[in-house]
């Protein structure tokens, strides 16, 4: 439900530190509902979160929004689309106040043609994601909605961080009346 990644961290911490003149590696930061990427935009940076919380989310032609990830300390961001030199797949928005390292695109490109550490680190990252997304599609399916309500409501004590109805709808794919009803029944279940 939060990925992080603290092996990236590490990686993006000391590229950063290396630099002479802290050009190609920058340190940004966003307050809780900025964006730091808008689906269909173009990607300037690719990112990997220093601090804070960020939430993924496709926008569908109806107008929902669907979150596939919540994304914490390590987690990269626009690596996808600078690969494949693609506009942005999704929005990205900082749920908390956020830090990032970011990387000019053309740095980026270099690394990926001459570091085999980053290379490594990326193909663990996206078997990783493949992992969780068909994990997730099958628990989805599997287990009620009041079970998967009731992880996402731990996570959010966990964490220390309050989600809108809307988000926690949007990411378990259901509605929010439907969200309130899952509420509503996980409350008699503990009454």
């Amino acid at each position: 439900m939060l990925r992080t990644n603290p092996s990236f961290l590490t990686y993006a911490e000391e590229l950063y530190e290396r630099q002479k003149r802290k050009e190609d590696v920058i340190i940004k930061h966003y307050s809780k509902g900025q964006r730091l990427f808008l689906q269909n935009e173009e990607a300037v940076k690719v990112m990997f979160i220093k601090e804070g919380i960020v939430k993924c989310f496709f926008t569908e032609n109806n107008d929902k929004d669907y979150i596939l990830e919540f994304l914490g300390k390590g987690e990269i961001i626009g690596e996808i689309e600078c690969i494949r030199d693609i506009s942005c797949l999704c929005t990205i928005e900082a749920i908390t106040d956020v830090t990032v390292y970011a990387f000019s695109v053309p740095y980026f490109r270099s690394l990926l043609v001459c570091d085999l550490e980053l290379n490594k680190l990326l193909m663990n990252t996206f078997a990783e994601r493949i992992i969780n997304t068909s994990s997730r599609a099958s628990y989805q399916q599997l287990h009620t909605i009041d079970y998967s309500l009731s992880k996402l409501l731990k996570l959010q004590s966990r964490i220390g961080i309050e989600l809108s109805k809307e988000d926690m709808a949007s990411y378990l794919g259901i509605t929010v009346r439907s969200l309130n009803r899952g509420l509503k029944d996980l409350d008699h279940k503990s009454s």
